[in-house]
């Protein structure tokens, strides 16, 4: 069946036909790890929606909106090649109206961790999530676990606004040395890559401890040796479930994340582990 391209509400109504609905939110620049969530979707869906939307709310003033990768005719390529339905592609102006007033507010939990040094990128990651969702009407939508914090707060969202959609969470695809895969990995020249991978070996060492304190301590110690072409905004051992710090005490699972720039870019990834009861 020949791929769709759908640039409005009219044509995903059109587009639409009988059985579950998967979507598959992108912000474009499609790499193995996009792949992998549409792989997951096509194996619950009978349809898969794939929408390219690089979302001007959820970029801050200094950040990279303008030289985000937009490579739409590639990015049509891979969705053919993965079996992709539709692919919705909306302008900007199909997404917001001039004099938008209302917006969806992340809360607490939006504004700590990543929040705290991106302040009010995920209102507007859970704003376009959400018209994507009314949008396309999708019975289950598949995100990335690289991005730890969306995925709960999508979560959370999807059981605070009773929406009835299955969300699901796909595992972190790495390159070989470990690196995270990432849209914004093209900017990285080759020295700026291996001192990016700082990042996975941290995570990597702390999630081989046993406490709190000590995968907190021999993370920070990875990092540090990666000297100071790496900037570390923050390493945070957190319930997965609302990103609170967790103490000493605590047992269960738990996601270690990390956010660093290297040269001009900001890269995040994180880890899950989990405490046993003392």
């Amino acid at each position: 069946m020949e791929l769709i391209v759908a640039r409005g509400r009219e044509d995903l109504v059109k587009a639409r036909r009988g059985g579950a609905v998967a979507l598959v939110p992108t912000m474009g620049a499609l790499h193995e790890g996009h792949r992998s969530l549409i792989r997951q979707a096509r194996v619950r869906a009978d349809q898969v929606v794939v929408s390219i939307f690089v979302n001007p709310l959820q970029f801050g003033p200094n950040e990279d909106f303008s030289r985000y990768p937009r490579t739409f005719d590639a990015d049509l390529d891979v969705c053919r090649a993965e079996g992709v339905d539709v692919v919705f592609h909306p302008d900007a102006a199909e997404m917001y109206a001039s004099d938008r007033q209302v917006s969806v507010s992340a809360g607490h939990m939006g504004s700590i961790v990543e929040g705290a040094f991106r302040p009010g990128h995920f209102d507007g990651v859970l704003t376009v999530v959400l018209k994507l969702f009314n949008l396309v009407q999708p019975d289950l939508a598949v995100f990335g676990q690289k991005d730890a914090q969306q995925l709960a707060l999508i979560r959370r969202m999807v059981a605070d606004l009773d929406l009835p959609i299955e969300i699901l969470g796909a595992p972190t695809v790495r390159e070989p040395d470990g690196l995270a895969l990432s849209s914004r990995n093209r900017y990285l020249s080759e020295d700026d890559r291996q001192v990016a991978l700082a990042l996975s070996r941290a995570l990597r060492a702390g999630a081989a401890e046993f406490t709190p304190a000590r995968v907190r301590a021999v993370a920070q110690e990875v990092l540090d040796a990666a000297g100071p072409r790496l900037t570390t905004d923050y390493l945070a051992l957190v319930d997965p479930a609302t990103f609170a710090e967790v103490d000493e005490s605590y047992a269960g699972p738990a996601v270690l994340a990390v956010a660093a720039t290297v040269g001009t870019t900001r890269l995040i990834d994180n880890v899950t582990l989990t405490f046993n009861p003392a």
